[in-house]
């Protein structure tokens, strides 16, 4: 069980990284004008921010 916990307490960390990443590059593409990666950006920190709501609701539940 403590495996699992770690496990996913790295995946939670990993999320924010990639979030973090795919904000700056979103940033960089609003500069360029470029809205079809801009919208690509925004699905996909959508995507990791619920991956991670979720990888964390299974943290807490894990905890309890």
């Amino acid at each position: 069980m403590v495996n699992r916990k770690k496990r996913l307490a790295r995946g939670i960390n990993s999320l924010e990284k990639q979030i973090e990443i795919h904000r700056e590059k979103k940033k960089f593409a609003e500069e360029e004008g470029n809205e079809e990666l801009v919208d690509y950006y925004n699905k996909e920190i959508e995507a990791k921010k619920k991956t991670k709501e979720e990888k964390e609701r299974l943290l807490k539940n894990r905890g309890s």
